[in-house]
């Protein structure tokens, strides 16, 4: 019998030594960046990092390069359950809550700077709010994206040298403000699918930061850079509200501060690479051109007013009024 009782008791040691200490929980996080910018480089790190902090409670995989689906499947996914946390910006988040749209108005934002302060301030955790109560999803973390300018086939130095010119923007409607205003014809075309767009010329231009046109070689299909900076752009770390629901106080508080700590480590990178670009440009002898962005800025606010897009004057007016 004491030989029976000695086996079980060894039997259970033996068990409980190979049972993990808790379950582990495997979470998916999507975007559609390239694995060299730090959107991807960045979530990896904050991937790992709340791994290690939760003691291995949860194992974060993360997918770049529209790999589970391209930003608006990504932003759908939330809700199907086919992603678990993405990176993607508001002008998405806006098609469950529009108002948090605002922020892509063009020249909204006076510099990066500017943008950042938006993010803690009172008016951001307003619309953050509403749109967590729209879509059920939790924005945890809001980082710097890029100032947006256009690369064209041809050179552009005022408003007018962009009308009939066709261009490639986001499906969203903040982004047409600039290339409607100015009477250029806007087509909507996947990310993904921007640069072979470009080489067989079904677009003649296309707009984005100074950083996505470096990772995605855009300048290998455009000889022009034309410095707008009509969109001070940013995207956010979202989680699903399913997942975020389940998650402890604990652990709410360990992927903000973690997320949160990834976005200004990608933001910081953004602006150090956006300052030695310009001039990297010029050296394999792309044309980069300055523009009177005021005079962008007025022919927008004359044309495409705000509340074309149901956007709020006040919201717009507190977010300038932000130090």
């Amino acid at each position: 019998m004491m030989k029976f009782y000695a086996a079980a008791f060894t039997a259970v040691i033996a068990l409980c030594a190979t049972a993990p200490a808790q379950a582990q929980t495997n979470l998916k996080w999507g975007h559609a960046y390239e694995t060299s910018e730090p959107f991807h480089t960045e979530s990896v790190w904050a991937a790992e990092e709340i791994e290690k902090r939760t003691n291995g409670r949860y194992k974060i995989t993360v997918f770049p390069a529209s790999q589970l689906g391209k930003e608006n499947d990504l932003n759908q996914g939330l809700t199907l359950g086919s992603v678990d946390m993405i990176v993607s910006g508001s002008s998405f988040a806006a098609r469950s809550y529009p108002p948090i749209g605002v922020t892509y108005y063009p020249y909204i934002f006076r510099n990066p700077d500017h943008l950042i302060a938006y993010t803690k301030s009172d008016v951001f955790k307003e619309l953050a709010a509403g749109y967590e109560k729209a879509s059920g999803h939790h924005i945890a973390a809001v980082t710097y994206y890029g100032t947006r300018h256009t690369t064209s086939n041809k050179p552009i130095t005022s408003c007018d040298d962009m009308r009939g010119l066709k261009i490639r923007v986001p499906d969203v409607p903040a982004y047409l403000a600039m290339p409607r205003a100015c009477g250029a014809n806007t087509a909507p075309i996947a990310f993904a699918e921007v640069y072979l767009a470009l080489q067989n010329g079904t677009v003649d231009a296309q707009e984005n930061p100074l950083t996505t046109i470096e990772a995605k070689k855009f300048y290998e299909v455009q000889k022009n850079i034309v410095l707008t900076g009509h969109i001070t752009d940013h995207v956010n770390t979202t989680i699903a509200g399913r997942r975020w629901a389940k998650l402890s106080d604990e652990d709410k508080k360990i992927f903000t501060e973690v997320t949160q700590e990834a976005a200004a480590r990608a933001t910081k990178i953004v602006q150090e690479r956006e300052g030695a670009l310009v001039q990297t440009f010029k050296d394999r002898g792309i044309n980069v051109q300055e523009v009177d962005k005021a005079a962008f800025e007025q022919v927008v606010r004359a044309k495409v007013p705000l509340e074309e897009f149901g956007y709020k004057q006040a919201d717009y007016d507190r977010i300038r009024a932000v130090q």
